[in-house]
């Protein structure tokens, strides 16, 4: 039996697959090697998942893999017209960021209440400034996303005695639908972005959203950095509109050191990094080789996206 032929798509660290030795050919791709390589793929592994390259590559000609992983969450980086029509499989590394999402998230807006950022400022100043600060229960929040990451954000929050709101694409039992959206904007102190990126939700976050919230409003982007139109809420901080923002994801990436982004007045910029704890490839690879050994095994995948979605669906 000719044994199947697992190709991945590169990134430093590489990930450790040692349980699949002997059991699997392996080869490794990068950016400008993977389009000759897929043809004879069985299994995609897209270890490198902010490379482009699936996109640019999979249009080409000849044999596609049967499935596709990616090692995020997100899958936008992936999706083209010709994957997204095809048989061929796609599953995501759900399950893996939504704690230490919540956790981060969580931080920022402890962080922002607290008054941490200028308490910093000001050590370094030598200046001693008492200030008050803000009581985080007792507060509104809306999550916009309801997938796990949206709702261990919810969770973690609720912990906190925070009320919390979460928006999905559809209203269901715990769930507002994109309907409400809007009105609970204007209640929130505390708006956090964590949907996936879609045609719906690209650009969502724009200066009529902005200009929804309220004047004393908090904004967390952990989601996608399209979901947000940056002009907009750089003018919405400049101009008060919103009183602090803290994003972790970018339309473009990384964030150059000329981009206006820095010196924006309130925000508070990560670099993509709410999902990345000590050991986080551990165990993304861990779970890649347990998907693969049920993929081996002819069993059902869990992680499974709606390529026309472009999430997984059911939650």
């Amino acid at each position: 039996m000719t044994m199947p032929t697992l190709l991945v798509l590169d990134a430093e660290p590489p990930p450790r697959l040692g349980r699949l030795t002997g059991r699997v050919r392996i080869v490794h791709a990068d950016e400008s090697t993977l389009a000759e390589r897929l043809p004879d793929a069985d299994v995609l592994l897209v270890w490198d998942f902010r490379s482009q390259a699936v996109r640019r590559a999979w249009p080409g000609g000849g044999p596609r893999p049967r499935w596709v992983h990616t090692a995020s969450a997100g899958v936008d980086h992936l999706m083209c017209p010709e994957l997204a029509g095809s048989d061929t499989v796609v599953t995501n590394a759900r399950g893996v960021f939504d704690r230490p999402i919540a956790e981060y998230v969580a931080a920022l807006v402890l962080a922002m209440a607290k008054d941490l950022p200028r308490t910093l400022e000001l050590q370094r100043e030598r200046t001693w400034r008492h200030r008050e600060s803000l009581r985080v229960a007792g507060t509104r929040a809306c999550v916009v996303g309801s997938g796990p990451i949206g709702r261990a954000v919810a969770g973690t929050l609720k912990a906190l005695g925070v009320t919390t709101a979460l928006v999905g694409r559809a209203a269901r039992s715990g769930v507002h639908g994109p309907e409400d959206l809007d009105r609970l904007l204007a209640r929130a102190d505390w708006v956090v972005a964590a949907a996936p990126l879609t045609d719906e939700t690209r650009g969502m976050f724009d200066a009529r959203r902005f200009g929804v919230m309220q004047p004393s409003a908090r904004f967390v982007n952990v989601g996608r950095g399209q979901l947000v139109v940056e002009t907009d809420l750089a003018k919405a901080l400049s101009d008060r509109w919103v009183a602090g923002a803290a994003l972790d994801v970018f339309e473009h990436e990384p964030l150059g050191p000329d981009s206006p982004l820095w010196q924006v007045p309130g925000l508070i910029v990560s670099p993509h990094m709410s999902g990345d704890t000590v050991g986080w490839r551990d165990e993304l690879g861990e779970q890649f080789v347990e998907l693969y050994e049920r993929w081996a095994a002819g069993e059902p995948l869990p992680n499974v996206v709606d390529k026309k979605r472009g999430y997984v669906p059911g939650h």
